[in-house]
């Protein structure tokens, strides 16, 4: 009895021990495990720290690419801009500068079309007006002759209203008579018929001595030239 008690102790101890003996082996295997593991995580904590790292400095470097070319990209559209606007101020000086040629040219036209009218109206008026001076002469002569001959004094002055009237009509249209003597020869006005000796010797040569036939001027226009006779 005693002997079997002691057997059954014996192997209870025994497999205490063994329990002992595992418990402590799976203590240590738990411990490296700990251990591994912890080595592990320290591990994937550097690496990912690491990766992080990387990261942040690929994204700061690719901020300050995108910042760069943001940077180049407006600078370009500026200078495209200030290109854009120094063409179109050209553009626009260039037709400030053909509308300006342009109104000149106006300008110009007109008052070349408005001196060729003068021009024509003014030779018209003289053509038309040149057609009644013979008239004019007509009358200064029937009334020299109505003079001379001692005709009715009734009729001489009623020549003479006439050509008083007919002369302020040729004055309204700035019309004078060149008919004056004693005043030097001017090839533009006067036609000399004749030359000759003056009978005063203080008269000079190239003078109008004789009015042989009026002439008329339209302001400064001649539009008859005096028939005269001038001294040698």
């Amino acid at each position: 009895m005693n002997t079997i008690d002691n057997e059954k102790m014996k192997a209870n101890s025994s497999e205490q021990a063994g329990n002992s003996a595992d418990m402590n082996e799976n203590s240590d295997h738990l411990n490296e495990s700990g251990n591994s593991a912890g080595s592990r995580g320290a591990s994937s904590e550097s690496g990912d720290q690491s990766k992080t790292q990387e990261q942040e400095l690929n994204s700061g470097n690719k901020k300050d690419d995108e910042a760069a070319s943001s940077d180049q990209a407006g600078q370009q559209a500026a200078d495209e801009k200030d290109e854009k606007i120094a063409q179109l101020e050209e553009e626009l000086q260039k037709t400030r500068d053909s509308m300006l040629r342009k109104a000149a040219e106006f300008e110009n036209l007109k008052r070349r079309t408005q001196k060729e009218k003068e021009h024509i109206y003014d030779e018209a008026r003289a053509a038309s007006i040149s057609k009644f001076l013979s008239i004019r002469e007509d009358l200064k002569r029937s009334i020299e002759l109505s003079r001379e001959k001692n005709v009715d004094k009734g009729f001489h002055d009623g020549l003479k209203m006439l050509l008083n009237n007919f002369d302020r009509i040729l004055e309204e249209y700035n019309v004078e008579p060149v008919e004056e003597t004693g005043v030097p020869f001017d090839v533009d006005k006067h036609d000399a018929m004749l030359t000759q000796p003056a009978e005063d010797d203080s008269v000079e040569s190239n003078t109008v001595l004789q009015v042989l036939e009026p002439g008329y001027m339209m302001g400064d226009r001649v539009i008859k030239h005096a028939k005269v006779i001038v001294s040698q």
